[in-house]
């Protein structure tokens, strides 16, 4: 497992909490300096991560996993096991500027909500794809 350190805000403190990573078997381990620990597995890492913080809604994860506007498409879910995602701006296609680690520091448009992600992710689908229309030119 590899371990990672991410900064949480906890009681109004922001501190550093520890991710244990296995992308083979998809599991997250997550602790804490005072002794809190938590262990999932799921489809892929972002998908334990958001189990995790729906978990502790109490604490605030300072990760781009946790930011409104990013989540996995499939081929990267399935590359990187979820380690990797897209910050996805309405209306506009994402490309390899949009690839973002989902551990890295973020501060913006945090949730622990992933519902709010999945339901943020289906608007930024819409927004890209283009209506159907009968065109009337030959």
């Amino acid at each position: 497992m590899k371990k990672i350190e991410i900064q949480i805000i906890k009681n109004q403190v922001q501190q550093t909490a520890t991710l244990e990573v296995d992308r083979k078997t998809r599991t997250l381990i997550f602790s804490t300096h005072d002794g809190l620990t938590k262990k999932h597995t799921a489809e892929d890492l972002y998908q334990c991560f958001g189990l995790l913080r729906a978990d502790f809604p109490e604490i605030t994860f300072l990760c781009k996993g946790a930011k409104i506007n990013v989540h996995p498409s499939r081929m990267s879910s399935q590359m990187s096991a979820g380690l990797v995602a897209y910050e996805v701006r309405k209306g506009y296609p994402t490309d390899e500027d949009d690839v973002v680690r989902i551990f890295d520091y973020e501060e913006n448009d945090l949730t622990n909500d992933i519902k709010k992600q999945e339901n943020h992710y289906k608007l930024w689908i819409e927004s890209i794809t283009p209506t159907n229309r009968l065109s009337t030119e030959c």
